[in-house]
């Protein structure tokens, strides 16, 4: 008789896994009873699809929907289909979507996709197919940004994705770094996490009511390749950790999250930023990216590798030339201390201080949750399809914020709060 097969080892620990889906619920989403929930993943994430299932359900929603996407059918269509695929989106699936945060749904992402999936793709193509998908994605994502409703996006260390940040090491290996990497940043690896998200949200929290005190006109980044001044929209506010939504729900839109981040005005960013780490944006990596502003708008841009995609994506509308947020976060935070580079912005962005090209928050408006949006125009407040942050932090960037007098107040020095 044959002996039995052993199973494989999991690389992913599954208490961790549990935690994080647990915590995703409860702290992410702060899902209610009734409540329904729309799901986005790769299809590699659904063990965490399903352990989230459970712990939403167990919370009370109504339906949870997942809409999975898969690597191997992304590609194939840059592989065989007709070129005019790539004009074209799914606009009947982001007007559904739309119309269940409309009624109320939640919305969770999980993140995980091989951020080089489509490196080797032609760049005008993959151009294209992003702009019509923002274009047919806007009326659900005014939801999100708008913060109608309580949102979350967690990852999942989908191999793909886990080769690619460790290219040395066998598969199972790689998967279990990257797991382990992802469990610590979510502050799932704890014996409390919900209790240690209580805790670092309350000291963003008090970060924030420090910069709201003081109501710095600008900030003032200087460093290598950097001398930015990027002034303040009028009316703003600084937000971190966890945030109360306009259906009156309190939820951590990302997880991890190390940042207090507020918005700019759209037409007061002057000067030059180089960026301190690799933007991976939609498959593409976009490395040493240099550009210069004039009157709020890039006038100047130029990278290292993937120029042609940055260029494409600054074309998209008026407002992708513009920032849409600015947003702070110490050299120390235990992202950037892993030292891992993870070609993930819901992880790098966390691990130093950046800017957003194109949509801002209204949420980071005073009463921002009444203001209309032409109000949030005529305080500085920018537009555009897109929201892509890239990192302009490190240990050796300085940051002062400037009063409305000219007189200025060390807010980071070396990467540190001051």
């Amino acid at each position: 008789m044959n002996a039995p097969l052993q199973s494989a080892r999991n690389p992913v620990d599954p208490v961790k896994l549990e935690k994080l889906a647990e915590v995703a619920v409860k702290v992410g989403l702060q899902l209610q009873r009734g409540q329904d929930l729309v799901v986005t993943a790769p299809i590699a994430a659904l063990p965490l699809v399903r352990l989230i299932t459970k712990h939403a359900y167990m919370a009370g929603a109504g339906l949870v929907t997942t809409f999975y996407s898969d690597e191997d059918t992304t590609l194939a269509r840059y592989a065989h289909a007709p070129d005019e695929s790539f004009d074209r989106a799914s606009y009947w699936l982001y007007e559904g979507m739309a119309k269940a945060y409309a009624g109320g749904a939640a919305r969770l992402a999980i993140a995980g996709d091989n951020p080089m999936m489509l490196s080797a793709q032609d760049p005008a193509k993959v151009a294209r197919a992003n702009k019509a998908n923002s274009i047919a994605y806007k009326p659900a994502l005014e939801k999100i940004s708008n913060f109608d409703i309580n949102w979350n996006i967690v990852s999942y260390p989908n191999p793909s994705w886990a080769k690619q940040m460790f290219p040395d090491e066998p598969e199972t290996v790689a998967v279990e770094k990257l797991a382990n990497a992802i469990f610590a940043a979510s502050r799932v690896d704890v014996d409390d996490p919900i209790a240690a998200w209580k805790e670092h949200n309350q000291n963003l929290s008090r970060r924030s009511a420090w910069l709201n005190g003081e109501r710095f006109a600008a900030l003032h980044f200087t460093g290598p390749g950097t001398d930015l001044t990027v002034g303040l929209a009028d009316g703003h506010e600084w937000h971190g950790g966890a945030s109360t939504a306009k259906n009156g729900i309190t939820c951590n839109p990302n997880i991890p999250t190390e940042e207090v981040f507020t918005t700019p005005h759209a037409l007061r960013v002057e000067g030059h930023v180089s960026s301190t780490k690799p933007l991976s944006h939609q498959g593409t990596l976009i490395d040493d990216i240099q550009v210069r502003f004039e009157g709020g708008r890039i006038v100047e841009a130029r990278a290292s590798r993937g120029e042609e995609v940055l260029k494409k994506v600054l074309d998209t509308d008026e407002g992708a030339r513009r920032l849409g947020e600015v947003a702070l976060v110490p050299h120390s935070s235990p992202i950037s201390a892993s030292g891992i580079l993870f070609y993930n912005t819901l992880f790098d962005e966390n691990a130093s201080c950046h800017i957003a090209l194109g949509q801002c928050y209204s949420k980071c408006f005073l009463d921002g949750a009444n203001l209309s949006q032409e109000q949030i125009r005529a305080q500085g407040g920018n537009s555009s399809l897109i929201h892509i942050d890239w990192m302009i932090g490190s240990d050796k960037v300085d940051i002062d914020g400037v009063r409305a007098d000219g007189s200025r107040v060390p807010v980071m020095r070396r990467g540190e709060w001051a």
